[in-house]
């Protein structure tokens, strides 16, 4: 593994444990050259993702992409990063096990969302604001009405 600081290809293993509930190992690396540490994960990979978007485009599918996203969502809200990592692994397991190597983007979009939905209302609000890009504040006065359980006595 080549280290980020210093671009040494000789790195050391200084720790091993399992992370995300199982599903990745955790590396912790020393390099010899410069003394950096740092950070690695491990994690396996059922098959190479494609993601076609809207416009027909087709790009593979990026983790680090689709976690800033989800991160960005659940910025200062009180979700701990456990829970985040299983959710974004928990995606990208369904998203690999759907049989298919070309996902579209809005198949994704909508799996994001449900799993939002189950872990934090306000997250669920914010990424939905960006993937049906809601163009002014009663795009989600709609949206957030569409949230809140219909009281019977005002009907």
């Amino acid at each position: 593994m080549r280290c980020p600081f210093c671009g040494n290809v000789d790195t050391q293993v200084k720790d091993s444990r399992p992370a995300e509930d199982h599903s990745a190992i955790r590396r912790r690396r020393l390099c010899p050259a410069c003394g950096g540490r740092f950070t690695t994960y491990e994690r396996v990979q059922l098959r190479d993702l494609v993601v076609i978007k809207s416009n027909g485009r087709r790009e593979d599918f990026d983790r680090p992409k689709l976690e800033r996203s989800i991160r960005i969502a659940l910025q200062k809200r009180p979700v701990e990063p456990e829970r985040m990592d299983q959710m974004i692994s928990g995606i990208v397991r369904r998203l690999e096990s759907m049989g298919e190597t070309d996902i579209p983007s809005g198949t994704i979009g909508e799996i994001v969302m449900e799993s939002l939905a189950r872990i934090d209302t306000v997250a669920y609000v914010r990424f939905a604001s960006v993937y049906k890009n809601f163009q002014a504040a009663d795009d989600f006065d709609k949206f957030v009405s569409e949230l809140r359980p219909s009281d019977p006595a005002k009907e």
